[in-house]
């Protein structure tokens, strides 16, 4: 019996030890006393590659389980082996002879085909072409990097919104953890320097920039190259001497259609996964016991500094938090995620604050600009549902009689002294047929939720909403939130202030006749608080 026993050790454990060991014949005890135990793959390939390390006989027999394919008692028998070609048919001997003749004719091109490969394969970081898979092992990650989109020579909302919660985060990431990491703005375009000083002002440490006149409109290749560019730290010393880690430790996004293009881009370049859409960030330890991330069932083992990124499910009523973990031999670094506009509070811009602008260098091609804008109209802006002190949002309730149920919305509207109309993502897909002027406020400007507007009114008044997860997150920081609704059971009954059970094409009448008489306590009868009653 080998005096380290494999079965005590977990396969990290078991990894440590085997680089104390340089003889074989005890490496091969350890390999067999593994395989009489719990015959663990990954553990197998651990003692194979430190045989091989030491240069030992034999040792790249692999029990049929190529790295980096492992799976628990299975293994593939390729088709020379069974004697099948690719569609499965049979392959006489004589066909398998001329391969094995043709395979051995080029075998010294391909040696000198790889070698030129391995001497200049065009990557400069393992993440750099996809051809190549290979992801950071063991790499050193910091820093919490926020993309700051820009509009018309202006950051929108939701960047000061990310840089502010990216502020409180990693505040609290320093008090919990003793490590001081930044908050770093990156960010693109032409002539964006002020942009980035401003960065710094609503909470980032470092303001990482671009410049190019080509840049003035989000074009998807260079932002997702100068992106990826960025987030390895490549470019001059000058330009990345402020930092000394592999790539970010966290990335954040804005869910704007730019923003959700370039998430999936930037991610997927740096071979890391993507929490879209979401509403709520927190950072804390997480005990796992899957094996795919442990390395071995029936272990646990704590994770420390995760990102946990909230967001609705599919359900439409339930959140999901999404985790980026690690494998035990492939990193999912950054841990990235895209935010909805308007899910946090930017803080009060501070421009006296002290921080690090840094201007990124990188040689962009010109193949990269093969889509020219020549020319653009401007849209209209649309309905702005943000800062008044009434909603009135309409929901499915309204089927039986869409255009009687608008309008009715619409007077209770008009009652208000500041109030404004906002429908629900049913509404917007529906096929509602509404009549005369009340079509137009059925459009998907209006649409309050997750991929519609987000608002915090004084007072919420929904009619006919049953209350999705989706449409929660564009209303549930309202002062006061009302629901009208005939469904008892309807989900907006627990977030809500007051439930009125009822008919909406009853209660709305009164409850304008109310507001127009001044009279906003409505009967008691008519009225249930939206707690346990």
């Amino acid at each position: 019996m080998t005096a380290l026993d494999p079965d005590d050790h977990t396969v990290e454990e078991l990894t440590e030890e085997l680089e104390t060991i340089d003889d074989e014949d005890e490496l091969g005890a350890i390999l067999e006393a593994e395989r009489a135990g719990q015959d663990r793959a990954t553990a197998r390939e651990a003692v194979h590659r430190r045989l091989e390390e030491i240069g030992a006989d034999g040792a790249g027999e692999s029990d049929g389980v190529e790295e980096g394919t492992e799976t628990e008692g299975e293994y593939e028998e390729t088709s020379e082996a069974v004697g099948e070609d690719a569609d499965g048919e049979d392959r006489d001997e004589d066909e398998i002879d001329d391969s094995a003749t043709e395979s051995d004719d080029t075998e010294d091109e391909e040696a000198e085909t790889d070698a030129e490969d391995d001497a200049d394969d065009g990557l400069s970081h393992p993440t750099r072409d996809k051809k190549h898979v290979r992801a950071l092992e063991d790499g050193d990650y910091a820093d919490m990097w926020v993309f700051c989109e820009t509009q018309g020579g202006e950051l929108l909302d939701v960047s000061t919104e990310m840089l502010g919660k990216a502020r409180e985060l990693m505040d609290g990431f320093e008090a919990e953890y003793g490590d001081e990491e930044n908050v770093v703005a990156f960010l693109m375009g032409d002539d964006c320097e002020g942009l980035a000083e401003e960065c710094i002002a609503y909470g980032a440490d470092v303001a990482v920039y671009h410049d190019d006149e080509r840049l003035e409109r989000f074009l998807h290749k260079p932002y997702t190259e100068i992106a990826a560019h960025m987030a390895r730290g490549q470019g001059t010393v000058e330009s990345t001497d402020w930092r000394d880690y592999d790539e970010p430790r966290y990335i954040l996004f804005p869910a704007t259609n730019n923003g959700r293009d370039l998430s999936a881009k930037v991610q997927a370049e740096l071979d890391s996964g993507l929490a879209s859409d979401c509403s709520d960030l927190f950072i804390e330890n997480n005990e796992i016991s899957n094996p795919v991330k442990t390395g071995e069932p029936g272990v646990k083992k704590t994770v420390e500094k995760v990102l946990h990124m909230k967001r609705p499910d599919f359900s439409g009523f339930e959140y999901s938090t999404i985790l980026c973990l690690d494998n035990p031999d492939r990193d999912f670094h950054p841990q990235g995620c895209s935010v909805i506009p308007g899910s946090f509070d930017p803080l009060e811009p501070d421009y006296d604050r002290d921080g690090l602008v840094v201007e990124h260098d990188m040689d962009l091609e010109d193949d990269w600009f093969r889509v020219a804008i020549t020319e653009y109209d401007r849209l209209e802006a649309g309905i702005d549902l943000t800062g008044h002190d009434v909603i009135v949002c309409l929901g499915r309730g309204i089927a039986d009689a869409p255009t009687e149920g608008m309008e009715l919305g619409l007077d209770l509207v008009d009652a208000f002294d500041d109030a404004e109309l906002g429908i629900t993502r049913g509404i917007v897909t529906s096929t509602y047929q509404f009549e005369g002027h009340v079509e137009e406020y059925s459009k998907e400007e209006r649409q309050i939720g997750e991929t519609g507007q987000v608002v915090a009114p004084d007072v919420y008044i929904a009619a006919g909403v049953s209350g999705a997860v989706q449409h929660k997150v564009g209303m549930d920081e309202s002062d006061t939130i009302v629901a009208i609704n005939t469904d008892t059971d309807a989900r907006i009954r627990d977030f809500s202030d007051y439930f009125i059970q009822g008919d909406l094409f009853e209660v709305l009448p009164r409850l304008t006749a109310a507001v127009q008489a001044g009279e906003t306590d409505l009967e008691p009868e008519a009225v249930a608080d939206g707690g346990d009653e």
